[in-house]
Parts: C-alpha cells; sequence; structure tokens
C-alpha cells in the first residue's frame, strides 16, 4: 500500500475514534476535532475518514437508514443496532469462522470473511417500552 503523507488531522481522527466505543458519526468526529483543528471542514474530516477506512486502518459501518458510523477497532466482531434511538455496540460474541464455514459450503468460491449486524431494540429502550406499556 502506498506510503501516505503524515497528517495532523488524520491522526487525531484515529485517535478520537481510538478513545470511544460508541461508533460516532463524522458529524461528531468533526465536531470534536474542531477543537483542537478550528479550521478543519466537514469535508476534510469525511475525506479522511474515509481514506482510513479505505485503507484498513477504521471500519465504516453502514446500519440501514442511520448514518455512516467509524470504530476504530479492526479485529473482527459483530455490532448490534438498536431500531429505536440508533445506538450502535459491540457484541462479543465466540466462534466467527464457523459462520465463514457454514457460508463455504453453500458457495463454490472463496470466502475470506463476513459482517454481521444484529438489529432489535437496546436495554434503555425496551425499559422505556416496558414503562409505557
Amino acid at each position: 500500500m502506498k506510503t501516505l503523507k503524515y497528517s495532523r488531522q488524520r491522526e487525531a481522527i484515529k485517535n478520537f475514534l481510538s478513545c470511544r466505543s460508541d461508533h460516532p458519526t463524522a458529524d461528531i468526529v468533526y465536531r470534536n476535532i474542531k477543537e483542537d483543528f478550528p479550521n478543519i471542514s466537514l469535508g476534510t474530516v469525511y475525506r479522511n475518514l474515509s481514506l482510513l477506512a479505505d485503507r484498513g486502518e477504521i471500519l465504516k459501518l453502514s446500519c440501514g437508514d442511520n448514518a455512516d458510523r467509524f470504530d476504530a477497532r479492526i479485529t473482527p466482531h459483530y455490532h448490534f443496532s438498536c431500531c429505536e434511538c440508533g445506538m450502535i455496540t459491540d457484541l462479543e460474541l465466540s466462534d466467527m469462522e464457523q459462520i465463514n464455514q457454514l457460508a463455504a459450503s453453500q458457495f463454490n468460491g472463496k470466502i475470506y470473511g463476513h459482517s454481521l449486524y444484529f438489529y432489535g431494540v437496546c436495554e434503555t429502550c425496551a425499559k422505556k417500552v416496558q414503562k409505557t406499556s
């Protein structure tokens, strides 16, 4: 992969994401990075997020109608998306390779990996629904 010229802004974006587990949107990244880089544009944040995702340094999560989210954790893992509040969180599941093997048994090509999202209602939203019922 081509060596990329160092950018303080890009490094700040990566550092911001590495401290977060809530999978922020580009707008949230922008609002926070702007505190240290007042002249940064939203377009620059979007370009750097796309570049980092294309290079495999972060994950770009597209969950339905919600805005894309970004995740600094690039090791294989799953995500849960709440249909009520839009929250996205990591799910810790074992035996992820078993899904690749199952898919490979039904496919004549080569399976390298997979991406899987779980959808439902988070605990907080479920409690709100219970209270109103």
